[in-house]
């Protein structure tokens, strides 16, 4: 397996200090994790392909900021198709369709954060305690008591449940541990004063009840996010209702009638259930396009009909029905499975281990109409509501009054009478119940019931004090709570050993000064015990996958819970799990030294010093998540410049001795198991296989106790341990007198750019420059503030894997990974070139397409954090070391994903797939054992390093640097880099050939034996790159003039539309390198809505259906995929729907309106997106590529007139580019199930013909490990 210890390229994955720990639900699933909420050491990533090993750099806090939220959203339904992490236990990911796109929208794939993503300084000072005097305390107090608060509303009742029980007091810190100088008494008055409330957030509450937060925020300008959040979920169903909030969910939204008026405004909505709530959410143009009319009221009134006034008419349940079931197959994989144990074992005392939103299919099939309508009475109604808008806002008080005048009328008194109804698990908490109700709504609350109408009615509207409104058994020192036996779950899918250890307590509010402290020092703390296991197991053969550590608060669980997840191989899981226990005993016995307290406390201040100067950067999506899920745990809201400086505040006061002893008592249930006076797991899980792999053998079956596990333990337990050493942490990687030098031998200076004459070619319209280093290698730069003081940088090597000959199957990405697992650099160990990069908080990705090598770095120019990211670019380019030991822990790392596949119903479907449409190709599909064992760290280190010549290499770089910066670095450190110059030295690339159809191997299929039955299937086909150019040598350019024109009577009536410059225009297109680009990204939209509109909604077939092509840059070919997930009885006609949708673009003419809406959808993305620096450097790419002959400047200046030329004819001339025919089409279909046709088998190395499972990925240029390509 995979090494324990990863690479220089792996770092610490922090969330934000203010909220630190929320959105918890991340322990449960690797597939539901958020990387910002946890403390990870994971040196092979699950989500590892062979085509893009990617293991990041973290800073201490992720890119994604302090007070904003990730892209994940943290559980909600991921369709990541290939493993099949569908999992959605926590949030059931709407019906949802983009109303700019008119199909399935997934808003955890698709939603871009704009101007935040960065990574962070900075060197450090030696300091071992950071002290705060008596004056810089009154001082620090008298500052922020003059910040203005927000506009407060009412409390917001649904926090989830804080408070400790009776009797447990949370231990005072040791005052003594602080400086003399810091009087006592002065200092717990600091700590005890509120933290300040966001200046910019406005509460308000309307007479019925309907809560509102308003902050105006500017990006992305023009445009605003309307969220409304019903307190309802899953948890609040009743035995015979489970499931039946997400169907409200999908009937409301999708049979809004005002929801799709919006359409064609560049609107674009979804929706999702959780445990606790549901939320209709809208993003949408402050204007229409061609007016100045306000769709505020537009959108406010839309989110007032879904969820308050829904039309439950019987066709749209149906439809819905048929969707959610198709749903429920859909997401059912192993991880999902593998996600309910683990809530089920972790919540076995409350609803939160029964209740997952997706429901159960025997009580989705059975309701009717007036079942579903009885539940949305109960819960849906403006007092149970919260409506939240952030966006490009100028007049709070307008907003305010168009909240007014869309819900005011919306009360209790429109709505029917209610049936007397069965009370809640906790009906009895009705007197918790929002007091601003409007009339007849007043007066006390009893338990009692009564007949009376009014009485009944107040019984049914049930708003919850606590959400969750669930009890907890919490994981306290001292509680009679016997220890629950190990729980072990097996599963003839599963791959790999896997145990999680989790204590739960209740969440602790982050509202005063004292919080913030405890979170602080919390995150120093665990922020070690990462490095640590990230650096101490080196071997070949180490004695876990993964080892990751979760401290999080979850607002969906009301709860806190810390989790210790091993992985491992089945054969190494005891010493696995003796190693992980051990480490974190020794963290806890001998505590952080001040080495690593001064490490991680500068990092963390320096992230927050970057965020406060990116304030006006953070996207109104990222602020409204953090805000909603900071209200549901009860936490203070603060702006970034707020967070900031009471973050330098609290620092002053903290100290090794209390770092040490908060993080202490993080890990006793785990470094005192067994102890009486340890806190109690809250339950132990093991999620094993049924059969493992042995070397020579072949299956055998695997077996695993309880007492087994708590052996294992307890080993860990009695292993001695030592004090962790300091380590000495290279302030540079290249010296001064070392640069000097080799800028002598070297004498690297700019030459002329080929076919300018200049040695600086600036384009004054982008602001992008573009320079040639005398070693050949091409630079472009862009200087942008939008990210201040932040920049990126990626290094763009041309070959990849498709560079691989018959004899090097798997050369390229094995030694890539080599490369990422090695870490060493010149004479710096591993450990010193992390601590390199923890100190200047270099966030670095190394990655392998069939295309390219590429190294990214994201980094700040504060304390030199970009002079630090060129020096560890120059020392990977000039000085790496390679190592046995990491290269076989590649090799490693690939057999384990080669075995894994036939227990992937999706991967193995794709496999047989693309198997057989590149004619048996392994340079697109992960390597075979039979390929890896031929391989040796010799051969990997000349595929990958055959690449590295001068102008086979390009660096662009943008950020907030100045001119002199930017050059001074790319001379010292990339120009002073020997390239060699010799072109002829490249490895040259064997043909890509798609198989002929005469092998008659189009449709396949693959049969999975599982206990559930799912279905999946994929149709690809040929497609041209985005330059034009075929497989077959063609170059569509040469005749694009000449080709024929579809439907020529609409082609005629269309060009009788355009007037002379639109006719110019299109010629300009026409004769644009970009035009197959445009045109086919175009046409993807278009077809996706077709799919979402036919095979899903019409027809009923499937829940998710996408369409995605994958064109290549420097290799002549790309591809199109169609995946579709079913069920076995449905699947066969969905894969027949979308070949006809596929192919009825001729007999069913592109509107006009659906290509104005794919516009509208590509170029709102665009303008979106171009406040990010990672935006900019992936329009960068290739623009002095030799191998990308056809990208210039007019692909970015153009981009946006480009879209806006296309006409349907020119989609037309893309479509027919595609090959859809029978002979070219391929399809496979998966099918899961206790009754499938046939077993997929692992076949030994040696009987491996050329066709076997071999991990395949249906995707390109660096796409991750899935079966769903991306443009």
């Amino acid at each position: 397996m995979a090494s324990s210890s990863s690479s220089i390229f792996t770092g610490v994955k922090f969330s934000p200090i203010l909220a630190p720990f929320n959105s918890g639900d991340s322990r449960r699933s690797r597939y539901l994790k958020d990387s910002r909420n946890k403390v990870r050491f994971n040196p092979t990533s699950p989500r590892l392909t062979p085509n893009r090993v990617r293991v990041e750099a973290q800073s201490l806090i992720p890119y994604n900021g302090l007070w904003s939220q990730p892209t994940s959203n943290k559980g909600r339904l991921k369709r990541n198709i290939v493993s099949g992490q569908r999992s959605a236990i926590f949030r059931k990911e709407a019906s949802g369709i983009s109303l700019s796109q008119g199909r399935n929208f997934c808003l955890t794939c698709k939603r871009t954060q704009p101007g935040t993503k960065r990574s962070l300084p900075s060197a450090f000072v030696d300091r071992t305690s950071f002290s705060l005097s008596r004056s810089r305390l009154i001082s620090s107090l008298r500052k922020h008591s003059q910040i203005l608060n927000a506009t407060v509303g009412p409390d917001e009742p649904h926090a989830a449940g804080t408070a400790w029980p009776d009797g447990i007091v949370a231990e005072r810190q040791d005052l003594d541990l602080l400086p003399p100088e810091i009087d006592g008494a002065e200092l717990e008055a600091f700590l005890g004063c509120e933290l300040p409330s966001h200046p910019k957030l406005h509460r308000g509450q309307l007479k019925n009840g309907l809560r509102y937060l308003i902050l105006p925020n500017k990006v992305p300008p023009n445009r605003f996010e309307a969220h409304m959040e019903v307190h309802v979920g899953s948890i609040d169903e009743e035995d015979d209702e489970q499931g039946i909030a997400h169907m409200i969910e999908h009937v409301a939204f999708l049979g809004s009638k005002k929801r799709e008026k919006l359409l064609g405004t560049g609107a674009r909505s979804n929706a999702y259930t959780d445990f606790h709530h549901t939320v209709f959410h809208i993003h949408s143009p402050t204007h229409t396009k061609d007016s100045e009319d306000d769709l505020f009221p537009s959108v406010l009134d839309a989110l007032n009909e879904i969820a308050f006034h829904p039309k439950f008419l019987s066709s749209r349940v149906e439809k819905e029905r048929r969707a959610i079931l198709s749903e429920l197959q859909m997401m059912n994989t192993i991880e999902y499975r593998v996600d309910c144990q683990l809530l089920q074992h972790l919540h076995s005392e409350n609803k939160l281990g029964r209740r997952f939103p997706i429901g159960l299919e025997e009580q989705i099939k059975k309701w009717d109409v007036d079942k579903i309508r009885k539940f949305h009475e109960r819960w849906y109604f403006p007092a149970n509501a919260t409506l939240y808008i952030v966006g490009d806002i100028d007049n709070i008080p307008r907003i305010v009054h168009n909240i007014e005048a869309v819900f005011g009328k919306t009360s209790l008194d429109n709505e029917s009478t209610p049936t007397s109804p069965t009370p809640g698990a906790f009906g009895a908490m009705a007197n918790f119940l929002v007091p601003k109700l409007p009339a007849g709504l007043g007066g006390t609350f009893s338990n009692e019931r009564t007949n009376t109408a009014d009485q009944s009615k107040m019984i049914k509207r049930e708003r919850h004090a606590i959400r969750p409104p669930v009890e907890h058994n919490w994981s306290l020192p001292g509680t009679s709570v016997d220890l629950k036996p190990p729980q072990i779950f097996k599963h003839e899918l599963l791959q790999n050993f896997a145990i999680n250890m989790f204590c739960k307590i209740p969440v602790s509010k982050v509202q005063t000064f004292g919080d913030l402290r405890n979170v602080l020092m919390k995150r120093i703390f665990l922020s070690a015990l990462h490095f640590r296991i990230n650096t101490r197991y080196k071997s070949s053969n180490p004695p876990f996958t993964s080892v990751e550590l979760d401290h999080s608060d979850s607002g969906r669980e009301g709860c806190t819970v810390t989790t210790l997840t091993v992985t491992a191989e089945p054969k190494n899981w005891q010493n696995a799990v003796k190693v992980a226990v051990q480490e974190v005993r020794r963290l806890k016995e001998f505590g952080v030294t001040r080495g690593e307290l001064t490490r991680y406390m500068d990092a963390l201040l320096k992230d927050s010093e970057h965020l406060a100067a990116m304030i006006d950067n953070v996207s109104s999506v990222d602020n409204l998540d953090f805000i909603m899920e900071s209200d549901a745990l009860g936490h203070t809201v603060m702006d970034q410049t707020q967070g900031h400086e009471t973050l330098v505040a609290v620092a002053g006061t903290v100290t090794l001795e209390e770092v040490n002893t908060v993080g202490a008592k993080v890990l006793e249930f785990i470094s005192d198991f067994g102890r009486p006076t340890a806190p109690l797991p809250a339950a132990i899980v093991a999620c094993v296989p049924t059969k493992v792999h042995v070397d020579g053998v072949g299956e055998s079956d695997f077996n695993i106790s309880p007492d087994e596990i708590i052996e294992s333990v307890k080993s860990g337990l009695l292993a001695p341990i030592e004090a962790e050493p300091e380590l000495e942490v290279p302030k540079e990687l290249i010296s001064q007198s070392q640069l000097k030098e080799l800028t002598l031998q070297r004498n690297p200076c700019f030459l002329p750019i080929p076919g300018s004459g200049v040695t600086k070619l600036h384009d004054k319209e982008t602001g992008i420059t573009q320079l040639r280093l005398s070693n050949g290698i091409s630079v472009n730069y862009k200087k942008s503030t939008t990210e201040s003081r932040a920049g990126v940088m990626r290094l763009i090597v041309g070959g990849g894997r498709a560079a691989e000959t018959s004899d090097s199957k798997g050369a390229v990405v094995v030694g890539v990974r080599t490369l990422s697992e090695g870490g060493r650099v010149g004479d710096f160990s591993r450990e010193q070139v992390e601590l390199f990069c923890v100190n200047h908080l270099i966030n670095c990705s190394l990655e392998s397409t069939e295309e390219f090598i590429a190294m990214e770095f994201r980094f700040t120019l504060r304390d030199n954090g970009m002079q630090a990211a060129f020096q560890l670019l120059h020392m990977v380019l000039e000085r790496s070391v390679w190592l046995e030991d990491a290269f076989d822990r590649a090799r490693q790392l690939y057999l384990s994903y080669f075995r894994s596949i036939p227990k992937s119903l999706e991967r193995a479907t794709a496999h047989k797939l693309m198997i057989a449409m590149l004619n048996g190709d392994e340079r697109f599909v992960e390597p075979t054992p039979k390929s890896l064992q031929s391989l040796n760290l010799e051969s990997v280190r000349d595929a990958v390093m055959s690449h590295f010549v001068g102008a086979n290499m390009e660096v662009s770089i943008v950020g907030d640097f100045s001119e002199d910066e930017i050059e001074r670095c790319i001379l010292d450190y990339l120009g002073t880099v020997k390239a060699s110059h010799d072109s002829a030295k490249l490895p040259g690339s064997e043909p890509i050939v798609f198989r002929q159809p005469t092998a008659g191997l189009q449709f396949q299929q693959v049969f999975l034996k599982d206990t559930d039955e799912r279905a999946c299937a994929y149709i690809a086909g040929p497609a041209p790159n985005r330059w034009g150019f075929t497989v077959d040598g063609v170059d569509l350019f040469q005749s694009v003039s000449k080709l024929p024109a579809a439907h020529d009577g609409l082609l005629k009536s269309e060009e009788q539309l355009l007037e002379g410059g639109d006719r110019e225009l299109q010629k300009k297109l026409r004769a644009h390198p970009l035009f197959f680009g445009i045109t086919m990204g175009l046409l993807a939209e278009i077809i996706n809505s077709r799919l979402f509109t036919t095979v899903r909604d019409s027809l009923g077939l499937t829940y998710d259906v996408s369409f995605e092509l994958n064109l290549f840059d420097r290799l002549n070919l790309g591809w199109y995929v169609i995946s579709v997930t079913s069920t076995p009885g449905k699947v066969y006609k969905a894969v027949d729907a979308c070949k006809s949708v596929l192919r009825g673009l001729h007999s069913n003419q592109i509107a006009p309106r659906e290509l104005d809406r794919a516009k509208r959808t590509l170029l709102m993305r665009h303008e979106a997106e171009l406040k990010s620096n990672a935006y900019w450097l992936n329009l960068l790419a290739h623009l002095q590529a030799s191998s990308v002959p056809r990208k210039e400047l007019s692909c970015i200046k153009e981009l946006t007139s480009l879209y806006e030329a296309a006409s349907i004819e020119d989609i037309y001339v893309a479509y027919n580019q595609l090959r859809v025919d029978e002979d070219s089409l391929y399809s496979c279909i998966g099918i899961a199930g206790a009754q499938a046709g046939e077993e997929i088998t692992v076949l030994s190395e040696e009987e491996e013909p050329e066709d076997t499972f071999s991990g395949v990925v249906p995707v390109g240029r660096g796409s991750s490990m899935t079966t769903r390509p991306t443009t």
